[in-house]
């Protein structure tokens, strides 16, 4: 079914690498107009520039953890295409500690960019969401928000309390036509899994030993993901609401290693 958002405008963060990038990739095919998004303007946005650069996308760099810049963001975008149909909020960044040994610092920035930057971004696109009677939110949550892994500490913290946004953002707006769901990834291949594949001692060795935890026995690819961001993001999931969907081969549902 082709130009599934056709006339819809998107916001999308974190859309240069990963699962960001596979997302803006999918919804630029199916006729949406396109906001790319980082926090800074460097190769990876060079690179995106390049592959969807055209009328109908506009990259802007912005970190979500400012709320002046999230807001010049939404802002530009309504200058360029007029309206804000869809907000995929995909930045964020991993915190893996010892709970003891997580600095303040660390806390903060994790919180500042996992939950509060999702909640920039939707507190700024609601306004024009809620006048146009219309508009979806898809946050990227993570299999972090409902399995806990010693030793990734805060992260799943702030996954947890982005869901809870989730559902209550959900339920708050439902009625005026803005509906807000989430994604939970498991292990998926991004540049940042691929990276740390790579540094491992064995990388095809230990990208073997993960793939085996797996029920489907293999890696998750960023497009899975953005199937379903596109399904959520349009109309197709009109009645879908305040919910979260997990993308993780089944791992969470396994009682034991």
């Amino acid at each position: 079914m082709p130009d599934r958002l056709k006339g819809k405008v998107a916001i999308v963060t974190g859309s240069t690498q990963g699962i960001g990038k596979a997302v803006a990739r999918l919804f630029v095919a199916e006729g949406a107009k396109v906001v790319l998004n980082s926090h800074r303007d460097d190769e990876h946005a060079v690179d995106v520039r390049e592959e969807l650069g055209s009328r109908d996308t506009l990259f802007v760099a912005a970190d979500i953890a400012d709320r002046a810049q999230v807001d010049a963001m939404v802002g530009k975008t309504l200058e360029r295409f007029g309206r804000v149909d869809i907000v995929v909020n995909n930045a964020g960044m991993n915190v893996f500690t010892d709970p003891l040994a997580t600095t303040e610092e660390e806390w903060r920035r994790c919180f500042a960019v996992d939950l509060e930057g999702a909640w920039n971004v939707s507190r700024a696109a609601l306004g024009p969401m809620l006048e146009q009677g219309a508009g979806s939110i898809v946050n990227i949550a993570s299999v972090h928000a409902h399995k806990i892994i010693p030793g990734c500490f805060p992260y799943p913290v702030a996954k947890h309390a982005l869901i809870g946004l989730t559902k209550s953002l959900g339920i708050e707006y439902a009625a005026r036509g803005v509906r807000v769901n989430s994604i939970s990834p498991g292990l998926i291949m991004t540049d940042n899994i691929a990276a740390w594949l790579a540094s491992c001692p064995d990388p095809e060795g230990e990208r073997a030993r993960q793939a085996a935890l797996l029920p489907v026995k293999r890696i998750g690819e960023p497009e899975e993901v953005a199937y379903t961001a596109l399904f959520l993001a349009s109309d197709e999931a009109r009645f879908i609401n305040a919910t979260d969907i997990l993308i993780d081969g089944g791992r969470s549902q396994l009682y034991h290693e």
